[in-house]
């Protein structure tokens, strides 16, 4: 997995985030980690700094002011990674949601079966959901079928966030122009991902949710993901 790195952005992850580098280092010797911290106040920047004396010249860290969301956690990563060369970017959760075993069989999607963009899917082959509530399953399942049909995007997923891209995807995409934040910012790579007409696949993963630590997701993000879609499709048919 030459010139790979995996983005996991945090905050307030100490319970989870020595684990997770550690896994993720497990699957391959030659893949990098950047974690984009938001200032956590439970020290998490603390703990990767520690843990970089331990994985030299692998495991880098970018500390930001404060919380500003995940897209543009996600954004200052894609720049990093895009200005030191990496040919194969990640996006993964701290909290063990994305199995990083995985992150091979995503890898795989892209260097070998020709992919530009492999997403690690929840419902490519059913539901694929462990330890969430029926209610939580629902919401995020019927949320990618309304995406599916706002968009007209042939995805299943639509809001996975265990992602793999080739650089050209990245490069290819305004990034400055990315206007989501929170959940809808899956969404919106995606579609401008297949706007630009790259190659999708999902990568069927079975989906854990987190054990430890708090979920970050809030209504006012689910808010932005349901009506920033309609706005989203609405702007791309004006642009044509």
């Amino acid at each position: 997995m030459l010139n790979t790195v995996v983005i996991i952005p945090t905050y307030n992850e100490i319970e989870n985030i020595e684990a997770i580098i550690k896994a993720v280092f497990s699957q391959s010797t030659t893949i990098h980690i950047l974690v984009v911290d938001d200032n956590s106040p439970d020290l998490t920047a603390l703990k990767v700094k520690a843990l970089q004396n331990v994985f030299t010249g692998k495991l880098f860290l970018e500390v930001r002011k404060e919380k500003a969301g995940l897209g543009t956690a996600y954004i200052h990563g894609f720049k990093w990674c895009i200005a030191k060369g990496y040919d194969y970017i990640f996006e993964m959760d701290a909290d063990f949601s994305h199995d990083p075993k995985d992150v091979l069989k995503l890898y795989n999607a892209c260097h070998i079966e020709g992919a530009d963009m492999a997403i690690g899917s929840r419902y490519a082959t059913g539901v694929n959901v462990v330890n969430w509530p029926m209610s939580r399953v629902l919401m995020s399942y019927w949320a990618s079928k309304y995406v599916r049909l706002i968009t007209g995007m042939k995805i299943h997923d639509t809001t996975a966030g265990f992602i793999c891209y080739k650089r050209c995807v990245l490069e290819a995409i305004d990034l400055d122009a990315v206007k989501f934040i929170g959940y809808a910012f899956q969404i919106e790579m995606k579609f401008k991902t297949y706007l630009k007409k790259f190659k999708i696949v999902e990568v069927p993963v079975i989906f854990t949710d987190r054990t430890r630590g708090e979920s970050k997701l809030s209504s006012g993000i689910i808010s932005e993901a349901i009506f920033g879609v309609i706005s989203m499709k609405l702007k791309s048919l004006f642009k044509k």
